[in-house]
């Protein structure tokens, strides 16, 4: 019998043993992967009411509107959810630098044999 929460249509996400669920950002007009982060349920109840990425931070221990500070935003225009409900992909138009760091994307550099190279 298949399971409905990887068939159904009903939105139940599948957080893990803290509460979370991996949340992956991509830029909606250019596709790149801009960062990865984790939400609870009440991060993404934000997310969803507010339309700009909320997450849980693990290392504060505290809801974490991305941009709260920097001005930075996350503009949610679309959320999608795995097959088995517990990663979800927010399709986003970001206000500015996504990584912490100023870099456009979280993921500004490659491993290689040698260590890590910079991405352009």
């Amino acid at each position: 019998m298949p399971d409905p929460r990887e068939t159904g249509l009903t939105f139940d996400p599948k957080y893990d043993a803290a509460g979370l669920v991996t949340a992956v950002v991509t830029d909606a007009a250019t596709g790149e992967v801009l960062m990865l982060a984790h939400m609870n349920a009440e991060a993404l109840a934000a997310t969803l009411a507010s339309r700009e990425a909320t997450f849980w931070s693990r290392s504060r221990g505290k809801l974490w509107k991305k941009g709260e500070t920097s001005g930075h935003v996350l503009t949610v225009r679309d959320i999608r959810i795995d097959c088995d409900q517990d990663a979800l992909w927010l399709i986003c138009e970001p206000a500015g630098p996504a990584c912490h760091t100023g870099a456009r994307s979280c993921f500004y550099r490659r491993v290689t044999e040698n260590g890590l190279e910079a991405v352009d």
